[in-house]
């Protein structure tokens, strides 16, 4: 029986950055997955579907070249080709986190795991001895019975994803960052796309009325048509292959295909966890802030743990909950945690909302600055959307911000930085932006909430 200091199930996001950073502060590791490295990340999320809306935006530029001086004739898509490109990615991600692996001696086991007791893992029938015990399973789609996914008609995000015939219209359900990007990437290539949402706004998780109004006219710029407040009443798949969905406004959506996103699953059946006795909340894996389990030498990361299902909030739980392992005081500030939407133009948060920040009882001030302001935005003719930040108005500090517009999932790791190191509205209106970038609409929305904006009439 081989023995470890730590071993880790599961090998996705979390996984696999615990146990790099775990090797390279001296831990003999090993690692038991069944599927693919990179887990859903890199299989059947961030990259797969970052790499499609890389090819609608350019296939929806080229469309529009006429305007900058350049004439395609013919221009097609090919959805074969599109899944080709898509898999030689995901090929070539998954090869380099096998070489970071190896390059760090962490041992490799291709096998369902199970534990069977603290400090012992079955994976496959081997057993494996370690000291720490790391669960890292991730999550999956949610199969509701009521939507009646049958993986053709009526599909899952990990069904979108591989698509080789895309449908004349489709109906999304769910308008969070899995609709909203799929209705981006149908829409690109002149599918009519509904979207049904059961809460009264597109991307329900964003705490800011004003922002979400403007994403849903975005989304209503693109011909997408958006129901909110309305929840899917039934599915029936005919034999003709149409999808009929009845809302419960009385409607009914008659589509060749309906996705489903509406949630996920937690992967905690059939590890072990109760027979060990490590503490769940409806599948969900409990622990606390140093992100150990009630069993002391079993910890959790990622998907698995509930809160944010982020590939990079999985990734610093799996570095830190390594240090803590081995022997330092670290501890995630979850508040500090951007997140992104990849749709055109992209959509991107951190920290608190105007409308939050009120709610905790804290006074705010708040600045905005618009894309159809900045240089940079116009010349690449991506002016929809503006930055806003959101700050404590007795201390200037930055506690907050949304951006919509190009670049977005970029742009927000600046005022992540200003949030994590407890900067203030002056410490950004004061720095450098270079011109022209789309970044100097933090300087000019840090500005605008001092009152000093430049290229904009002041508020």
């Amino acid at each position: 029986m081989q023995e470890f200091d730590i071993a880790i199930i599961g090998a996705g996001s979390g996984g696999y950055v615990a146990a790099i950073r775990a090797a390279d502060l001296g831990k003999r590791v090993v690692v038991v997955e069944h599927r693919e490295l990179g887990g859903t990340c890199l299989n059947r999320g961030c990259i797969p579907t970052k790499t499609l809306l890389r090819i609608a935006e350019l296939y929806e530029k080229a469309k529009s070249s006429k305007a900058l001086g350049i004439s395609i004739e013919g221009i097609s898509f090919d959805p074969t080709t599109m899944q080709k490109r898509k898999k030689s990615v995901v090929r070539r991600l998954v090869a380099g986190v096998d070489f970071l692996l190896k390059s760090r001696k962490v041992v490799l086991k291709k096998a369902k795991a199970e534990l069977l007791d603290e400090n012992t893992i079955l994976a496959g029938e081997e057993q494996i001895k370690a000291k720490n015990i790391i669960v890292a399973t991730g999550s999956e789609p949610a199969l509701i019975p009521a939507f009646k996914v049958d993986h053709k008609n009526v599909l899952t995000s990990d069904d979108a994803l591989e698509l080789s015939r895309f449908p004349k219209d489709i109906l999304i359900v769910g308008a969070g960052a899995i609709g909203v990007e799929f209705a981006t990437f149908f829409s690109a290539f002149g599918i009519k796309v509904t979207i049904v949402e059961m809460m009264p706004q597109v991307v329900p998780t964003l705490r800011d009325k004003k922002l979400a109004i403007t994403i849903e006219k975005l989304l209503e710029k693109r011909g997408v048509k958006i129901i909110t407040g309305t929840q899917i009443e039934n599915i029936e798949i005919p034999k003709d292959g149409e999808v009929i969905s009845t809302l419960s406004n009385g409607e009914e959506v008659h589509t060749e295909m309906v996705l489903v996103s509406i949630g996920r699953k937690f992967n905690s059946e059939g590890i072990g966890l109760e027979k060990v006795g490590v503490g769940t909340d409806k599948g969900r894996i409990i622990v606390n802030r140093k992100l150990r389990t009630n069993v002391p030498n079993i910890y959790a990361v990622g998907d698995i743990t509930g809160g944010l299902m982020l590939a990079h909030k999985a990734m610093k739980e799996g570095e830190t909950v390594a240090e803590i392992i081995a022997g330092m005081d670290k501890e995630i500030d979850y508040t500090v945690i951007p997140w992104a939407i990849f749709s055109n133009p992209e959509i991107s948060s951190v920290g608190l909302t105007e409308e939050e920040a009120k709610e905790k009882g804290i006074e705010v001030i708040t600045g905005e600055f618009p894309f159809s302001a900045n240089g940079k935005a116009v010349s690449m003719g991506m002016t929809d959307g503006e930055v806003k930040v959101v700050a404590d108005k007795n201390t200037g500090r930055v506690i907050g911000a949304q951006i919509i517009g190009p670049e977005a999932s970029v742009m927000i790791a600046e005022l992540s930085l200003a949030i994590q190191n407890r900067l203030t509205l002056r410490d950004i209106a004061d720095t450098i932006h270079t011109h022209p970038t789309l970044a100097e609409a933090v300087m000019e929305a840090s500005k605008d909430a001092l009152g000093e904006v430049i290229h904009m009439v002041r508020r």
